[in-house]
């Protein structure tokens, strides 16, 4: 998993070999098994794969841009290319989640979303697809959230244009995690009990995981690492004698409402190749959003800026005991000719 992580990259241009409907059920549902977080997750998608269907989705998505100021002066070839530019590309996945009673619930459903597109698209990647993670507020309007069947409760996480295609671009260079990376507490206390992670070794996991989906290559992550003491034992989800070392991952500031939802997408997807990789690791990876994420006074002891949003709380550590045995998710629904419903909403 780990060179598939580095290797995968945002591919604009696809070629018109067709995308079959079985490939995309199959990557649905083992990107689903491969989410592992606390409660159960809440989301749906629409796919969008014969030319029909693309063509719905092409108009919808246009729909804004010719309504606006903008198209008067946008000569009329521009919009037909871009309409024409969704309708080449073989297939389509639109995904959705519940937003939930409470701030915490919607980060819960849309965490978890994100987080399976970030591996539809790996496991995608190792079939030779390509894909685009797309939510451009030009395409996106009301014509368009009705067509989809959006509903009050819901929330728009984005597109995955996905085909096949006949070069990668190559890839650009990371920040190693080290220049985000704060820890709180004693390094020392780690070493003592090897089933607790060292710093060493989660970052060389971080190092992997920062090679997550973002747009223009931002770099919207800081981490913050508890090993232990006083901070740790208020943070801890269990009472145990040790406490396990916790691994706060941060969306860090960003005043434009649309680049927070990209940058809280951007984390998680980062978030769930961590989580991808660890399972080579000795140690457990536990996902929470915990109640006290929302409590900006603990933001202020962790040093966090007020604009700033922890998006995951990882507690690390603990021997796994073999595999567990998890609910299958449900099996994903596809209907032929339509934007279809699929997924466990």
């Amino acid at each position: 998993m780990s060179g598939t992580i580095r290797e995968r990259r945002t591919i604009r241009r696809f070629s018109d070999i067709p995308v079959e409907q079985g490939i995309i059920v199959s990557l649905l549902n083992e990107a689903a098994a491969l989410y592992e977080a606390e409660g159960t997750p809440r989301w749906r998608c629409l796919f969008a794969g014969d030319p029909e269907s693309r063509n719905e989705l092409a108009e919808c998505m246009i729909a804004k841009v010719k309504g606006s100021t903008l198209a008067k002066l946008l000569p009329a070839k521009m919009t037909d290319l871009m309409k024409k530019q969704i309708i080449n590309t073989p297939a389509h996945l639109l995904f959705i989640a519940e937003s939930g009673e409470t701030e915490r619930q919607q980060d819960i459903n849309y965490a978890a979303v994100c987080s399976i597109m970030q591996s539809v698209q790996l496991l995608g990647w190792e079939q030779g697809l390509g894909m685009l993670w797309y939510t451009d507020p030009m395409m996106l309007s009301e014509p368009f959230y009705k067509k989809i069947g959006l509903q009050a409760k819901e929330r728009f996480a984005g597109i995955l244009e996905i085909g096949y295609f006949d070069k990668a671009p190559k890839g650009r260079k990371r920040t190693p995690a080290e220049r985000s990376w704060t820890i709180i507490g004693e390094e020392g206390s780690l070493l003592a009990n090897s089933a607790l992670p060292a710093p060493q070794s989660v970052l060389k996991l971080l190092n992997e995981a920062v090679w997550a989906p973002n747009d223009g290559m931002r770099e919207p992550w800081r981490f913050i690492y508890v090993t232990g003491g006083e901070v740790a034992r208020q943070l801890s989800f269990v009472e145990e004698q040790i406490v396990l070392p916790l691994l706060l991952v941060v969306a860090t500031e960003e005043a434009d409402p649309h680049k927070q939802q990209e940058n809280y997408a951007a984390v998680c997807c980062l978030v769930q190749n961590f989580q991808l990789l660890a399972k080579s690791e000795p140690w457990q990876v536990r996902r929470h959003i915990p109640e006290w994420v929302y409590e900006r006074e603990r933001y202020k002891a962790l040093g966090l800026r007020p604009l700033e949003r922890i998006v995951a709380v990882l507690e690390l550590g603990g021997y796994k005991r073999g595999p567990e045995s998890r609910a299958l998710p449900p099996e994903v629904r596809i209907e032929l000719n339509s934007f279809v419903k699929t997924g466990p909403l």
